[in-house]
């Protein structure tokens, strides 16, 4: 059985403590408990976070839009196949011993090309089919013989029945031969001249019953008449009633409309396609149309929810989609406690420092884990980034201390390795409006007031202005798109420590002014704050307070 993943994952437009710490408890928690923490990430990975996981070797999780629980993480039912060849007898032989109401028919690269059920097989031994049904559906001689648990004396198996009706030989041979045609079938019994005078009629087969064999002399006529000839251990009536079963499937298969699932899908949406087609079973197709399994209602009955490991973040604003529909384990983050809410008790360890990196790299120390160097880069990248190298007021002194035990694993200097990162990350001329926009967006509330902070870092005040009218412009449309009453930009400046808070509207503007004072920038749009680095501390704080009077 397949090992259920526990996927450790960050905020929407995750940030390198986000990412790293991510990594870095997954990594924590596989040598704890032995299980399978799997890093995984909720949005894009900004360039200074590449520039850390390039650093220090490390892979780019893998991104993740959604938790609800999908196909691929039930245990799903074997499809059992056939080919369009395959004679009816067969396709019920096989779903009687694998106890399925269902074949999928595929082709040689076990594509998905029509359907069969029970229902399906047990109309062709209820419909009345014309006599020339087996040459009209161009039946493989195989089928017959294998329908018949016949032998073949004369003839090719691979063959097919190109033309003619199925007859039965009942009548004296002056008979027969008014309604005997090219191709015909004829089904008898021992008689010579019944069996001499369809070769004669140009008979396309003979099938003789009762396991008879014929003379010599029947069997060189047949073979220069081209005419196939075939023994069965069954009496005629037996054999007449066998034979239509031996006609192949895919005359009678199901290959239009055909609902079938792919292995991404979400169990919330196939119940709906469930409850609307009264179907038993549905095919599961991979990336390239094959089929996989099939999906059946048996399957909705007991099947887990994925399991989560939350990091940096524990507010539904700033979750993954789908987070009420999966099953929240453990929880560790330095924020303020939001609105996430699981179904059973969560391990949950909240702590009051500058990033979730510390509290990371605490529990190695707890837990008596080596801190390799590459895992001690990826912690130490989180805290300089989220403290903005120990400037930001959220910055405490466990921080510092963790930092620099890290960096000393790490094999790096603090300062030094920091500029390369905020450099990295400040290269913002590649990027497009919307990029720089949304890579450190959030969303909060203030009583029925719905507001968004953004927050862009450089180094370079030039840069910053360069970017600011392009910003701007986001703000209206970005408010009306997730319908918020304002939304504030940040464009911080480590070096000097100040910020501009840009604003969607007046109302935005006179929020701004009432928090932090009345230097509103020329364009009248923005206030100016010295000071003010950290979003979470320093600005979340006092608009929260100003919004809420």
């Amino acid at each position: 059985m397949k090992e259920e993943k526990i996927y450790v994952i960050g905020h929407k437009h995750p940030d390198t403590d986000s990412i790293c710490s991510a990594i870095a408890y997954a990594n924590l928690r596989r040598q704890v408990t032995g299980r399978n923490y799997t890093p995984v990430r909720a949005g894009e990975v900004n360039l200074e976070t590449a520039f850390v996981l390039e650093k220090f070797q490390a892979e780019v999780p893998k991104y993740m839009e959604d938790v609800r629980t999908q196909v691929k993480d039930v245990k799903i039912s074997p499809a059992y196949s056939g080919t369009p060849e395959m004679s009816i007898r067969e396709a019920w032989e096989r779903i009687q011993e694998k106890q399925v109401s269902t074949l999928t028919i595929v082709d040689e690269d076990n594509k998905l090309l029509g359907l069969i059920t029970k229902g399906d097989i047990a109309k062709t031994y209820m419909g009345v089919y014309d006599s020339r049904v087996l040459s009209e559906n161009k039946t493989p001689y195989k089928n017959i013989l294998a329908t018949l648990d016949g032998e073949m004396l004369v003839g090719d198996p691979e063959g097919l029945v190109e033309k003619g009706k199925i007859l039965i030989a009942a009548a004296n041979p002056d008979l027969m031969e008014e309604y005997i045609e090219d191709g015909d079938i004829v089904m008898m019994g021992d008689r010579y001249e019944s069996q001499l005078c369809a070769i004669e009629m140009n008979a396309g087969c003979l099938i003789i019953s009762m396991n008879t064999q014929p003379s010599d002399t029947i069997l060189k006529l047949a073979t220069e008449h081209h005419c196939t000839v075939i023994r069965t251990p069954y009496d005629t009536f037996i054999a007449a009633r066998l034979i239509n079963q031996s006609m192949a499937i895919g005359h009678f298969m199901v290959k239009d409309h055909l609902k079938v699932f792919k292995n991404d899908d979400f169990i919330e949406d196939i119940k709906d396609v469930m409850a609307k087609n009264r179907h038993r079973a549905f095919p599961i197709l991979d990336s390239s149309d094959k089929v996989i399994g099939m999906f059946t209602r048996h399957n909705l009955i007991d099947f887990s929810k994925k399991q989560v490991a939350l990091v940096d973040h524990n507010e539904m604003g700033q979750a993954v989609d789908g987070i009420f529909d999966c099953e929240i384990l453990e929880i560790v983050d330095h924020h303020k406690l939001g609105y996430v809410q699981s179904i059973k008790p969560v391990y949950f360890r909240c702590q009051p420092v500058g990033c979730t990196a510390t509290i990371v790299y605490q529990m190695y120390k707890e837990s008596k884990i080596e801190v390799t160097p590459d895992m001690a880069g990826l912690m130490c990248s989180a805290i300089i980034s989220d403290t903005l190298m120990y400037r930001s007021p959220t910055c405490t002194p466990l921080d510092r201390m963790a930092s620099e035990a890290l960096a000393q694993i790490a094999g790096i200097k603090v300062e030094e390795y920091a500029m390369q990162m905020f450099e990295a990350g400040s290269d913002l001329k590649s990027k497009s409006d919307a990029d720089i926009f949304y890579q450190d967006f959030k969303k909060f509330s203030a009583g029925d007031i719905q507001f968004g902070v953004g927050q862009v870092t450089s180094l370079d005040v030039r840069e910053l202005k360069k970017i600011r009218a392009r910003l701007a412009n986001m703000l209206p449309k970005a408010k009306e798109e997730h319908g918020l009453n304002m939304i504030f930009f940040m464009m911080t400046n480590i070096l000097d420590e100040s910020t501009m808070v840009l604003c969607s509207d007046e109302k935005a503007l006179e929020a701004a002014k009432s928090c932090f004072g009345q230097n509103v920038s020329k364009e009248g749009d923005s206030v100016f704050v010295e000071n003010m680095v950290s979003r979470k501390k320093q600005f979340i704080p006092k608009m929260l307070g100003t919004l809420q009077e």
